[in-house]
């Protein structure tokens, strides 16, 4: 029988769709820290997303990961293309023998615990993390709807809810109804010690820097309508890198032409996010929706000055004493006044409000407290199934 002291490895399979985005990073590092600690790991995720930078990315960690790197087609929205990928997971999953199918994201978090629906006697336990997922959608929509149907039909084939944040476990709540009535806790998201060097900003050439997805839920638009503002207003023009990707790239570029502050923007792909961090004096994060982001943690660790909206589980990042920093999603005016305010203060009382934050992360934010505490988790619901 198992228990939570029980130290014999385990075989575990990471299940998600995009190597993209915090998600990503997550995923990477809990998979990391269990190789590191002896444990036998896997990975089964899209083919189709991630381009030469996830490519890059598993070539390197594929020597580490000694049950392999699986990678299909996946759609991101419920298409023919899940049965095939369904499938290729099963046979995977039938091959590997994993001690733990740890499924991340609405998307693989069907693909790991559908099977587990029909296996009531499975060998093998069911973690998921949501990460927001499908509990970012707005409530009340179709969408929403849907998606909370398969959650709760879901939650059955779950043996361990691992949130990321306080704010995702209220959603949970809030839109299933009720915590999980299957085994769960909060491990919250770490960075490294490496991540708390902070940034020089001796070279830097922008003003402001937005480094994340290039879509809708992000509040690039926003940000734009802000930069607009404080020309048409101040007569302030900083100069902004934008660093990502997304499905709403050629829009938010056409908008900057639009607004007349193209010549104030570079757009650029993305890339290593402290070398992105030391080209821009002030991150603004300007988010309609979170969970508990990387870049706000990487960048906090890193004293870069911040700004940020007050969505998901960033209040958590900041702490009770920086909380009021915070300001609201969706209002070019609060935004415009924010940038002005942070690009007004001298680059030392910037720099001594950043190091307090980075405090702060220190504390709360570990990497090796969070990949300890999911392999507990993993220890205490494989100890619930009786499984040796």
């Amino acid at each position: 029988m198992s228990d939570a002291s029980d130290t014999r490895p385990l075989r575990i399979l990471h299940v998600f769709r995009a190597p993209l985005g915090g998600l990503f990073r997550h995923v990477l590092d809990v998979a990391r820290g269990q190789a590191q600690r002896g444990h036998h790991v896997g990975i089964f995720c899209d083919s189709t997303t991630g381009g030469t930078r996830a490519d890059d990315v598993f070539a390197e960690l594929l020597a580490t990961l000694d049950l392999g790197i699986i990678r299909v087609p996946m759609s991101r929205y419920p298409s023919a293309m899940d049965a095939k990928a369904q499938m290729s997971e099963i046979s995977a999953r039938a091959r590997l023998k994993p001690d733990v199918i740890h499924c991340h994201g609405s998307k693989g978090g069907v693909y790991g615990r559908l099977p587990a629906l029909v296996s009531p006697g499975r060998r093998y336990i069911t973690a998921y993390t949501p990460h927001g997922g499908s509990f970012n959608y707005k409530p009340g929509g179709t969408e929403h709807k849907v998606y909370m149907a398969v959650e709760r039909l879901l939650e059955r084939a779950t043996d361990m809810f691992l949130f990321e944040s306080r704010f995702i476990a209220g959603r949970f709540e809030a839109h299933i109804g009720h915590v999980p009535r299957t085994a769960h806790r909060i491990v919250l998201n770490g960075v490294s010690e490496a991540e708390f060097e902070p940034i020089d900003h001796s070279a830097a050439s922008f003003d402001l820097l937005y480094l994340g997805e290039l879509r809708s839920a992000k509040g690039v638009d926003t940000l734009i309508d802000a930069l607009s503002l404080l020309k048409t207003r101040d007569a302030l023009t900083p100069r902004i890198l934008i660093v990502g990707s997304g499905p709403d790239e050629a829009v938010l570029r056409a908008l900057t032409v639009d607004r007349g502050i193209a010549a104030q923007c570079v757009f650029e792909p993305p890339g290593p996010i402290r070398k992105a961090l030391s080209r821009a004096h002030v991150m603004v994060i300007p988010s309609r929706a979170e969970s508990l982001p990387y870049v706000i943690l990487e960048a906090a660790a890193a004293a870069q000055p911040l700004i940020s909206t007050d969505v998901g589980g960033i209040k958590e990042i900041y702490g009770p004493d920086h909380r009021h920093r915070l300001i609201a999603p969706d209002e070019p005016v609060i935004l415009a006044d924010a940038i002005a305010a942070i690009l007004a203060l001298p680059e030392a009382e910037r720099r001594a409000v950043a190091t307090d934050l980075a405090a702060n992360v220190r504390q709360n934010f570990r990497i090796d407290a969070m990949v300890d505490g999911v392999i507990a988790a993993y220890r205490d619901a494989m100890a619930a199934r009786k499984l040796s």
